[in-house]
């Protein structure tokens, strides 16, 4: 027996919805009217009732400011990245320039010695100007004259002695000429250093005064 014979099972409704009539073209009386009573579970906003509408999205003007304001961070972080990496840069090709300088030293020491004896001459002469001409263009230069205050961030005394010729403590010989790097001193200028003859004086009376009695203490 079918499920239709014994009435055990319902035929299907079919409800029209429509809310124009297909057959008048018109539209139908009531087809807005049928959505209203959805709306009366729902709450203020279209919120369901008993709940609380969402929160309002913030407001534009501050969300352009707090992304301009993490803009502006970025622009500065990458900025002071720039700046040390450069600046790092700078520092690794000056310690690779000074020492590669710092091994030439001797070499121009002993090109110096050659010039002093009139010994720099023919194609030697001509190997030393390119190489000293080289090494400049690398930012090295010498100094150290006979003369010059004694400074000892600068200089290193080898010899010590007084003269009345000084008013303060003077190189009065270059036993050998320094380098420097820009600001960065290679190897300091070795000197020979004589300070004002007061104390040389002071210390000949002294000596005077043993030798004739005069200056001996009294027991």
């Amino acid at each position: 027996m079918s499920p239709r014979e014994n009435g055990s099972a319902e035929e299907p409704v079919i409800r029209d919805n429509r809310k124009i009539d297909p057959e008048t073209g018109r539209a139908r009386e009531g087809a807005g009217e049928q959505a209203a009573p959805a709306s009366s579970d729902q709450g203020p906003a279209g919120a369901p009732a008993g709940q609380a509408p969402a929160a309002a999205p913030a407001d534009a003007s501050d969300l352009l400011a707090e992304r301009t304001a993490d803009l502006q961070r970025l622009q500065a972080e990458f900025s002071n990245y720039r700046k040390r990496v450069e600046r790092d840069r700078i520092t690794v090709r000056e310690q690779a320039v000074a020492s590669v300088l710092n091994e030439l030293l001797p070499v121009l020491d002993d090109i110096g010695r050659a010039r002093d004896h009139g010994e720099l001459t023919g194609g030697f002469a001509k190997v030393s100007e390119s190489l000293e001409a080289a090494v400049g263009k690398l930012g090295l230069s010498t100094y150290g004259v006979k003369g010059d205050p004694f400074d000892p961030t600068v200089h290193e005394a080898l010899l010590h002695s007084y003269s009345a010729e000084v008013t303060e403590p003077t190189c009065v010989e270059i036993l050998q000429p320094g380098y420097r790097m820009g600001d960065r001193i290679l190897r300091p200028a070795r000197v020979a250093v004589a300070e004002p003859g007061e104390v040389a004086a002071d210390e000949g009376a002294a000596e005077a005064g043993d030798a004739d009695g005069s200056g001996a203490s009294a027991v």
